[in-house]
């Protein structure tokens, strides 16, 4: 069931992204009174198509492989190499008879969608969701240091006051991309009452790339909210607001200090001291095959948050500062990933790795905020100067303006060529890559 609403989410969102993107390309090319001959999502790869009908000079259908989708643009050199089309003469209403600023505009349709779709889900996430903060005041037990976390120092129940030298209003500023991008960043930290400076090591990127590895999270103590029927716990008589402190005589403070010791236990029965209404108690607790009590953690922060709610006003500017935000994090992240900084066995994601980022849950909040940006970095992507992407036509398009003729088909085709083993290389990279991590990690 979990991969089926991972698989379902990441099918949906690039539904959605590949269809308005290929509309761009196609209202563009028809808005020039250029023919387009097919509009697929999806790609009907050696032929084999789920569904398909004509209308007007246009095939429309929906190909059988998930990776992407295409628009036929009537005589352009493109992924199709249909090079018998080419030889001949161009007719008025081809792609290679327009001059070269209508073609451009064709190529850049796309990208434009893609960008403003990715600036509109962010607005309208944010009108609708609006934003959930905690006041970094109200971090009443500090953090859990995580593996990453405590590789460079951090330890649980510090409290993070700052970054680099400057007070920050809520706990979800601490985890911002740019802090972690910068490099020399450092965190103030209190500990113990001792104020301290915690440096991020530069391999930082590459150390959080790895999903395996964070650096921190909220800790709290383990109480009890819900317990289920027919479990463990019920059946030791745990009741809402238990708070657990010790397991088998181990003092306990922390939740996530329960939830890691609780694997020794996996289909054995535990002591568990607990306090209830000022009273100490002892139970014997009989834990599931996985290591499980029967129970719902209490989130003790659930009344600290800050809702922040804004209107449609409003939300334009958030929400497009935010847009532009989560895309300058991916570009700073993609040039380390070019200049060697970042690993890209840990940072590089495909398809299986999306999917995972959507979670086996479906919260929408969630689906749309990855759907938002994943359809700008398919606009930026698109548009690098790569032959076979979007990017690789605009540069030739740009060329052809300056030099005032065309390149030639034959040098269009072996670029087309070079860019598709390109593309093809990267995609067993990014497929293989993600097996690899779930098979072996």
């Amino acid at each position: 069931m979990d991969i089926l609403i991972m698989t379902s989410q990441i099918i949906l969102a690039l539904a959605i992204l590949v269809t308005l993107h290929e509309l761009g390309h196609f209202a563009a090319a028809r808005m020039f009174g250029i023919k387009v001959e097919k509009f697929y999502l999806f790609f009907d790869a050696w032929g084999f198509k789920l569904f398909k009908f004509k209308k007007g000079d246009t095939e429309y259908g929906i190909g059988w492989l998930p990776l992407g989708g295409y628009v036929k643009i009537a005589g352009m050199i493109d992924e199709s190499m249909d090079t018998e089309a080419m030889k001949k003469d161009p007719e008025p209403w081809e792609f290679r008879s327009k001059p070269a600023w209508q073609r451009l505009i064709v190529m850049l349709g796309g990208v434009t969608v893609n960008f403003v779709l990715g600036i509109l889900i962010y607005i309208f996430s944010t009108w609708y969701y609006g934003d959930q903060r905690l006041p970094i005041e109200k971090v009443k037990y500090g953090i859990h240091a995580m593996e990453v976390g405590e590789s460079f120092g951090l330890k649980d129940g510090d409290n993070i006051t700052g970054v680099n030298g400057q007070n920050v209003k809520y706990f979800e500023e601490l985890k911002k991309s740019s802090v972690i991008m910068n490099t020399g960043s450092y965190y103030d930290v209190n500990r113990n009452g001792a104020s301290l400076k915690v440096k991020l090591p530069a391999d930082i990127i590459d150390k959080v790339s790895d999903k395996k590895s964070a650096m921190f999270d909220l800790a709290y103590p383990c109480y009890v909210d819900s317990v289920l029927p027919k479990s463990g716990a019920a059946a030791a008589g745990l009741q809402k607001g238990d708070h657990i402190i010790a397991l088998n005589d181990t003092a306990t403070v922390y939740y996530h200090e329960f939830t890691s010791r609780m694997v020794n236990y996996m289909g054995k029965s535990i002591k568990i001291k607990l306090l209830r209404n000022g009273d100490t108690l002892i139970k014997s607790v009989d834990a599931d095959a996985n290591g499980k009590l029967g129970f719902n953690a209490q989130n003790v922060y659930a009344k600290d948050y800050d809702v922040l709610n804004y209107n449609f006003g409003q939300s334009i500017g958030v929400g497009t500062t935010k847009s532009f935000e989560a895309l300058s994090d991916n570009i700073k992240g993609l040039k380390k990933l070019i200049t060697g900084k970042i690993d890209p066995r840990k940072s590089m994601q495909g398809p299986i790795g999306i999917a995972q980022m959507f979670g086996s849950e479906w919260i929408w909040e969630r689906f749309w905020l990855l759907t938002g940006i994943l359809s700008l970095i398919l606009a930026f992507m698109n548009l690098l100067p790569i032959p076979a992407l979007d990017g690789g036509h605009v540069v030739f398009l740009i060329i052809e303006m300056v030099i005032k003729r065309p390149l030639s088909d034959k040098f269009m085709q072996i670029m087309q060529t070079i860019g598709m083993v390109i593309l093809l290389a990267l995609m067993v990279f990014v497929f293989g890559n993600d097996i690899y991590k779930i098979i072996f990690k």
